[in-house]
């Protein structure tokens, strides 16, 4: 060995010539270990005195070829790379090694498998991706320097596919490719080993990446099964909607024959007052659940985008006037005050008339509902910014400000603060929020510094030049 090493310091250390002395050096120490472990294992203690020495002889001599590199220290019988590696518990995976000498491979295949691996072996990158594309390894453990296909390829070829790109892989690298390593890393690589191989620092790695690769497949599973429920979640959900949909839309018919019919008792004949007064109650219960049938399927038609909105120009007073008309009735029978003041001189704006002085009463029977006797409720319009700002302010008891999130979610009922009493059916004021938005606005809700609330919505506007 000293006449290796005189001659290694008397050429000129090419990387090739590097190379060319470390592939058998290499061989020695891994081999080394190995025969050193089954000795023990065997009980023949007389050989592993010998095969320490080999083994400290050839790291010395890499030490050498590698020019200043630290050479590992000088092993003795208590160390433990040469004690028995005991399998790690539930570490059963499959790892491909690949490494155009077959030396490297039968050693990184032996400690493997003593670590309890079921290992694959590819003589270069090309037969590397064929045997990972077949089974898919649970890691790579790659050479750098390789003919026909190098490491640099075979990395980008695997993080370049689909399927394989998850896949860690461990660089097996020269102790003076670092750059080599580090741009490995760069290229998606998890970690490196070099040569020759330290059977701790194999373990720890090899063991590391497979821990993290089993984290993120346990990751994806989870992640699947989600998208799973959730798909089936959505088709449940979808079944559910149309089974509504078609009962309640099946339910408007006799409904509606069922209010025609009590009006038409009215007119059959004369009733007594207590008759005309159970009459009109059912009438008009009738009619409240129309209106609940009729807000939901509308709902439904704005929440999928199926209900068309018809544009024209309008003129804000006459929209507010005509609201404000449709619920005078419902005001007087209460007793509350409606305060509106036409005349504001906000421009014309384009909108869905029908749906918006729908909004307007829809808002404004929710504030005359919780308005007390001798109460007011006031509607505004003015123009800020670029858009129409609606607002409509009672003197009730105003809105608990926790519900300001869900008061417009579908069927979001609210609890009265002082009789638990619930605030509308949770559809009238979903259709205001999905109205206003269908027209580019927005609606929001606040309580006065006193008693009330106040209901606004914004609808954009485009000023109209005579």
């Amino acid at each position: 060995m000293s006449e290796i090493i005189e001659g290694a310091q008397n050429r000129a250390l090419t990387p090739e010539f590097l190379h060319d002395l470390r592939t058998p050096l290499n061989h020695i120490i891994g081999f080394s270990e190995l025969l050193a472990d089954q000795a023990r294992e065997e009980s023949q203690l007389a050989f592993i005195g010998d095969l320490e020495k080999i083994h400290a002889a050839g790291l010395q001599l890499l030490s050498l070829l590698n020019d200043g590199v630290a050479p590992a220290p000088p092993t003795s019988a208590s160390d433990s790379r040469f004690n028995g590696v005991t399998p790690p518990a539930g570490a059963y995976s499959h790892i491909l090694v690949v490494d155009d000498n077959e030396m490297n491979r039968e050693v990184l295949s032996r400690r493997l498998e003593q670590l309890g691996y079921a290992v694959a072996t590819a003589e270069n990158g090309i037969v590397a991706m064929v045997a990972a594309r077949s089974r898919t390894p649970d890691l790579v453990l790659l050479d750098i320097m390789m003919p026909e296909m190098d490491g640099y390829e075979v990395l980008k070829a695997l993080k370049g596919d689909e399927r394989l790109k998850h896949l860690p892989v461990i660089m097996i690298s020269a102790v003076d490719e670092v750059e080599s390593v580090a741009r490995c890393i760069e290229m998606g690589a998890e970690d490196y080993l070099a040569k020759p191989f330290n059977p701790i620092l194999l373990k720890a790695r090899v063991g590391a990446s497979l821990d993290r690769k089993r984290a993120h497949d346990r990751e994806m599973r989870l992640y699947e099964q989600s998208q799973e429920q959730y798909l089936h979640l959505q088709e449940l959900e979808k079944l559910r909607d149309n089974l509504t949909h078609m009962i309640i839309h099946d339910l408007r018919t006799p409904l509606t024959s069922v209010i025609s019919g009590l009006q038409s008792v009215a007119a059959m004949g004369s009733l007594n007052p207590g008759q005309l007064e159970v009459l009109d109650i059912s009438v008009a219960g009738g009619e409240t659940l129309l209106e609940m049938i009729n807000s939901l399927l509308d709902v439904d038609k704005m929440e999928s985008g199926s209900m068309e909105l018809d544009y024209t120009l309008l003129d804000a007073d006459q929209l507010v006037s005509s609201a404000v008309a449709q619920v005078a009735q419902l005001a007087e029978t209460g007793e509350i005050s409606l305060v509106w003041k036409p005349g504001s001189g906000v421009p014309f704006f384009e909108g869905d008339e029908v749906t918006l002085r729908r909004t307007l009463v829809n808002l404004l029977g929710n504030a005359i509902k919780f308005t007390p006797a001798a109460g007011s409720v006031t509607v505004d319009v003015r123009e800020q910014d670029k858009f129409l700002v609606f607002s409509v302010t009672d003197t009730g008891e105003g809105v608990p400000e926790e519900a300001f999130g869900r008061i417009f979610e579908k069927f979001g009922q609210v609890a009265s603060r002082q009789n638990g009493r619930l605030m509308s059916t949770g559809l009238g004021l979903t259709f205001c929020k999905l109205a206003v938005e269908a027209h580019g606005g927005e609606i929001s809700v606040a309580n006065a510094d006193g008693q009330g609330s106040t209901f606004s919505f914004t609808v954009p506007v485009k000023r109209i030049e005579y």
